[in-house]
């Protein structure tokens, strides 16, 4: 039966290379299933046996901790180079966006709390 190893949802693409290669390159076997068309499915990398789930868990772990480090470290020479995107300057790019979704949250935070206030709670 196949084990559920990593889901792929949400995962950058250099991330899955360097898994894929993870693998492969200390022979386990596994394969992927993708999202599908409408996006539903669950995309992920499977292990076709068990008894590698174990050696696998670790040469992941080992993997995200550097993995880590070394994204950590990118941030930080961004940030230091001043080419990091903050919140504000992600807003501040697109003002009209960021003022029609401040206003749609407000209103639907102001027709919540009318209503739960209504009820007399």
């Amino acid at each position: 039966m196949a084990i559920l190893f990593f889901s792929l949802r949400g995962v950058p693409a250099d991330e899955i290379e360097d898994v894929r290669q993870l693998l492969a390159d200390n022979g386990i076997e596994f394969y992927e299933t993708s999202a599908g068309t409408w996006g539903t499915s669950l995309a992920a990398i499977w292990l076709y046996h068990a008894e590698d789930l174990p050696v696998a868990n670790e040469l992941f772990d080992r993997y995200q901790t550097q993995r880590a480090l070394t994204q950590r470290a990118h941030y930080q020479a961004l940030k230091s180079s001043g080419a990091a995107v903050g919140f504000w300057r992600h807003n501040l790019a697109r003002p009209l966006r960021f003022v029609g979704l401040s206003i749609a949250i407000a209103l639907v935070a102001f027709v919540s709390l009318k209503w739960l206030f209504e009820l007399g709670l």
